[in-house]
């Protein structure tokens, strides 16, 4: 059979194409939010405990990721893949912020394997110099997604209505399982894979993080200081996330007074700059590993790098220019990305390969955790507060997260 000359990266594009659609599915509610709470008289405070349905299943991570090591990521994650497309269309049919709230628990549910889903496929098929980048190309898909929701489900919603941008998404889910099935397999077992890459690859996997191929033990992982020096970071870093994907049009609608069509317009630009994050922060770990950096520390000064950058989400409630202000949401979207495809990459470098998808779905329920507070404080304070201390905290607790990583995060060597 003929053989695909750097079919590592050929896989890695195809799971980052399911991370498209997973973002792309959980960022259709935000842009349809300020149709739809109108229309179903829905308030800012049930919006909150919409979104945190989704938030506390999401935390559900390790349950995905420990389902994905045992049974394997070719399936575990069609599996997945095609739960939260069939949620999702289902949306469609919500008549309350209850059946909503329902239906956003079993998607974060189903859409919490992608993370683990991702690093899994990182740690299976690349040596660990190039981790960081097939990391960050990853993860473009969590960006990318959430930058197409804009357009495409405004389109919908002027073209049709809200319920049909739910069902538009969900479908394009079940598309792409489909075409994961077909082409997706582990490297000893996949036909296209040449004898010379899966040297390539094997050559650069620690041999230490091999793991005997058993199943993980959760309570050995909660034990380790390396759990903790990913997990604490993510938890304080991840709200940014949060709030860009989930907040901003309502943002952009009641503070800046934004329209449908604006949103589409100007809502998909901080995206846009996340994807050059996730491109930047293997690229300056590349550069500190040429002037003689460890790989561990090489990440974490990409990550010190993007907190500092992310100082700039503070202004965001001072400056008059609503462009100003999606400026400086871009700059947020970037310095986010630049960060945290650099922590998240750190589960394959730290911990072995069986182990893998599980730690990271570990971390991510961490990181969802510190979501649904931030979300909660949102929608219970904003109409008192404002949303201007919130951008101040989220660049402070990106800086707390870098001295986090620094102090409890130790590189294994041997």
């Amino acid at each position: 059979m003929h053989k695909i000359r750097g079919l590592r990266w050929w896989m890695i594009g195809l799971i980052m194409l399911g991370a498209v659609i997973n973002y792309l599915t959980r960022s259709t509610l935000s842009v349809a939010a300020p149709t739809l709470l109108t229309d179903l008289h829905i308030s800012t405070k049930e919006y909150s405990y919409i979104t945190a349905a989704f938030q506390g299943m999401i935390m559900l991570q390790p349950l995905c990721g420990y389902v994905l090591d045992v049974i394997g990521l070719k399936f575990g994650f069609a599996l997945f893949a095609s739960a939260w497309s069939l949620v999702c269309m289902a949306h469609g049919l919500a008549t309350n912020w209850q059946t909503l709230a329902f239906l956003r628990g079993l998607l974060g549910l189903a859409e919490g394997s992608a993370n683990p889903a991702g690093m899994k496929t990182v740690s299976e098929w690349f040596p660990a110099r190039e981790r960081g980048m097939a990391g960050g190309i990853f993860n473009i898909g969590a960006s990318f997604g959430s930058m197409l929701a804009p357009p495409l489900v405004v389109w919908a919603i002027l073209h049709y209505n809200w319920q049909s941008a739910f069902v538009i998404t969900g479908a394009l889910g079940l598309v792409w399982v489909a075409v994961w099935l077909l082409l997706y397999d582990a490297p000893a077992r996949h036909k296209r894979l040449s004898a010379e890459e899966a040297q390539h690859i094997a050559a650069g996997q620690e041999q230490h993080l091999q793991g005997s191929g058993g199943k993980p033990s959760i309570l050995s992982i909660l034990k380790m200081r390396n759990f903790w020096g990913i997990a604490l970071p993510r938890f304080l870093a991840d709200p940014a996330w949060g709030t860009l994907s989930f907040w901003v049009p309502l943002y952009l609608t009641t503070v800046r007074h934004f329209d449908l069509k604006q949103i589409a317009m100007f809502a998909w630009l901080p995206f846009l700059a996340a994807d050059l994050g996730c491109l930047f922060g293997p690229a300056v770990v590349l550069a500190l590993q040429k002037r003689g950096v460890r790989l561990i520390n090489a990440r974490r000064g990409a990550f010190t790098l993007g907190a500092c950058m992310m100082m700039g989400v503070a202004f965001v409630g001072f400056v008059e220019s609503p462009y100003a202000a999606i400026a400086l949401l871009s700059l947020a979207g970037f310095a986010h990305q630049t960060l945290s495809v650099t922590v998240i990459t750190m589960s394959s470098d730290l911990f072995r390969r069986n182990e893998v998808a599980t730690v990271a779905g570990m971390c991510g329920t961490f990181g969802n955790f510190g979501l649904l507070l931030f979300s909660l404080l949102i929608g219970g304070l904003m109409a008192t507060i404002g949303y201007t201390p919130f951008f101040i905290s989220l660049a402070v607790l990106d800086l707390v997260a870098a001295v986090l990583l620094w102090t409890l995060v130790r590189e294994k060597t041997v």
